[in-house]
C-alpha cells in the first residue's frame, strides 16, 4: 500500500467521522433538554474535521487551470 492509498483512506475516515458527528449532533438536539456545551464542542470538532478534509483534498487533488 503506497502513501497515496494511505492518504485516501485517511480522507475517507475523516469524511465518515464528519458525517457521524452530523448524526450525533442531530440526535442530541432532538432530545431536549440537551447539553449546549456538548453540542458546541461537537460542532467545533466537526469544523476542525472539515478543515482537515479540505487540507487533505488540496494535497491529493491538484488544481487544474483550464
Amino acid at each position: 500500500m503506497n502513501d497515496l492509498d494511505l492518504q485516501m483512506q485517511k480522507l475517507e475516515a475523516l469524511r465518515a467521522e464528519h458525517r457521524d458527528l452530523d448524526d450525533v449532533i442531530r440526535n442530541i438536539a432532538e432530545t431536549p433538554p440537551f447539553d449546549q456545551l456538548q453540542v458546541r464542542r461537537l460542532k467545533k470538532r466537526k469544523l476542525m474535521l472539515r478543515d482537515q478534509i479540505i487540507r487533505l483534498e488540496n494535497l491529493l487533488i491538484p488544481d487544474i487551470i483550464a
